[in-house]
């Protein structure tokens, strides 16, 4: 067998990591997406968005397999696929060693579970986002190097590694009851070559590291299984070491099939992790919520004057977005692009999410020295406010004065007022007379009487399902007729099944054109606001479609593509993970939002 590196399906692949980078793996076992040592660092596999020429990692039978299965261990992100021959049957077990420091492996165990089972594998590097070919020499007892620039990688494989055609290739044999090893370790070219790590030691560390930390999970509710995989899912993506969360582990996964949506997910998006926290702090998980608010610190370096969308991963403020002319796009889709324009977006919600998220976490025993914090960012909302922005979905288009904007400022004004009446009382009431100021503006200007709803923008006709979240956030009760209204409108025009699109392209013009999926996390809004008004059976309805929209193993994508079901986006998405955690705390809890504030 030889391995096909165009993998036909984004929900076809699962994800390992570290707390500091991740792998992508396909079903066939091939590793086709892997940026060392970081998330956002450039990728030496990345077949993924090209051809096998791009870079990837198999190991498979050289014959033809009767069957192939996978699933994560328990609580774990170790995945184990099994291939069955007519010789017999082995298990494929990866996993990324945890705590490692500054030089990340990939570890891939084969055991063997009946009869013998021939085997090959086949590892072409490319680093430089699949662009570069390393020079390659040979170490210590048949390890091998593989050297561009700065990166450097040592392999060390449980069978003799030869070198053609650009790639790393072995064959082996793995019996009954026998366990062998292929690793890579990445390391900065400069450095000594790393230690070599014992695999079966580092297969028990990883396992404990994740069942113990999923042990900590508090939660009685719907889907448990699913909710504890979502949990799991959100803590590999969040960085070991700085507590920075990103938005996905790839780039520039299509949001349509062959179109353009196409972008870079590998930073810290301040709204997407603002979320994350409230859905840590209600499940037992205070140590990432900590770690977060940390980072938030170093990020905004006390003076959160010119606060970004996001950042990345250690607080740095710069993201030129790129195109990588060379890489043909998952399913042709172009361009592929690194880094990400929309970190110099006015995105005024940014403001009302971190504050909301800072006085949960206050009534959660939290970040109780942050008066000073708050403060800032309110008081610079007081100067931003009134200006149009790009709002949540970072529209390319002109800036508008986005419904979601808008609401997220009273939030932010409303929050601060009530944490700060004490401490600063003079201020909080300016803060309070601001907060009526922008709900009557939001009522007057936010609601549509023609569209009998709230809209996209202040006396805009345009749909957005970001005005789901404003019951969410407590401005305005579920069961308002004008919130009734919203939710009829958006089930005539943004609904498409149990799936809701975020707006309509047709009548919306974000600056980037071209139709896109149904949005995972919006249709978890719509049940959080059927929740909300007593609508359960609806609630699970739609609750039960995001849950179907996950691949094998419980991992979601961006959206939806409704004419044939299939995940399109970068995958696992953080933003529909958390919306699937809150979600589910909402319905178990008889239609009350996870939150203090």
């Amino acid at each position: 067998m030889t391995p096909d590196w165009r993998p036909h399906d984004i929900g076809g692949h699962a994800m390992i990591s570290d707390g500091q980078t991740a792998a992508l793996i396909y079903e066939d076992a091939t590793i086709d997406w892997l940026c060392m040592p970081r998330f956002d660092s450039q990728a030496c596999l990345a077949s993924l968005l090209g051809t096998a020429e791009n870079g990837g990692w198999w190991i498979g039978a050289t014959d033809a397999p009767l069957r192939t299965s996978r699933s994560y261990r328990d609580d774990t992100m170790i995945l184990e696929t099994v291939i069955e021959t007519e010789g017999g049957e082995v298990a494929i077990i990866d996993f990324m060693p945890v705590q490692r420091g500054e030089a990340p492996d990939i570890v891939r165990i084969i055991e063997g579970r009946r009869g013998a089972v021939e085997l090959e594998t086949r590892l072409a590097l490319r680093f430089d986002h699949g662009r570069t070919h390393p020079m390659v020499r040979q170490h210590d007892d048949g390890e091998m190097l593989a050297i561009a620039g700065p990166n450097a990688v040592i392999l060390r494989f449980c069978c003799c590694i030869g070198h053609q055609d650009r790639a790393f290739t072995g064959k082996f044999t793995v019996r009954e009851g026998e366990r062998k090893a292929l690793c890579l370790t990445w390391f900065e070219s400069e450095s000594e070559v790393p230690r070599a790590i014992d695999p079966e030691k580092a297969l028990e560390e990883a396992e404990r590291f994740w069942r113990d930390w999923a042990d900590k999970t508090e939660y009685e509710g719907i889907a448990d299984k699913a909710v504890r995989r979502s949990l799991l899912t959100l803590k590999a993506l969040v960085h070991e070491h700085t507590g920075g969360m990103v938005a996905a582990a790839t780039a520039s996964l299509p949001e349509r099939p062959g179109g353009q949506r196409n972008w870079d997910y590998r930073f810290c998006w301040l709204r997407d992790a603002t979320f994350t926290l409230l859905g840590f702090l209600h499940t037992g998980h205070k140590d990432e919520a900590r770690e977060w608010i940390e980072w938030l610190r170093r990020a905004v370096a006390g003076e959160p004057i010119d606060v970004q969308p996001f950042y990345a991963i250690d607080g740095n403020r710069h993201s030129l977005e790129w195109e990588a002319d060379w890489l043909q796009g998952f399913g042709d889709s172009r361009p592929v692009r690194f880094g990400n324009g929309a970190v110099g977006q006015v995105q005024l919600d940014i403001y009302g999410e971190v504050i909301d998220a800072i006085c949960v976490a206050r009534c959660h025993g939290l970040a109780e020295d942050s008066d000073d914090l708050i403060a800032a960012l309110a008081e610079k909302l007081e100067t931003l406010w009134r200006e149009p922005d790009a709002g949540i979905w970072e529209s390319r288009g002109d800036p508008k004065h986005h419904v979601y904007s808008k609401v997220m400022c009273w939030v932010a004004f409303d929050r601060a007022a009530k944490m700060l009446g004490d401490a600063m009382p003079e201020r909080a009431r300016r803060w309070r007379d601001l907060a009526e100021e922008v709900r009557e503006q939001v009522l007057t200007h936010g609601f549509n009487e023609n569209r009998g709803a709230f809209t996209r923008a202040f006396d805009d006709d345009a749909l957005d399902g970001a005005v789901l979240r404003l019951p969410i956030v407590g401005f305005i009760d579920a069961t308002d007729e004008r919130m009734r209204k919203t939710v009829d409108a958006i089930e005539r025009e943004l609904m498409s099944g149990d799936m809701v699109y975020r707006y309509s392209n047709d009548t919306t013009d974000d600056g980037v054109g071209g139709a896109e999926g149904a949005f995972v996390a919006v249709g978890l809004w719509l049940a959080d606001v059927y929740a909300q008004q007593g609508r359960s059976e609806d609630a699970r309805r739609l609750f039960d479609a995001a849950l179907n929209s996950a691949n094998d193993l419980g991992l979601l994508s961006e959206e939806c593509w409704m004419e044939d079901g299939r995940q399109i986006g970068n995958i696992p998405q953080a933003l529909s993970h958390v919306a699937l955690v809150n979600t589910a705390l909402s319905i178990s809890a008889d239609g009350r939002p996870p939150r203090l504030a």
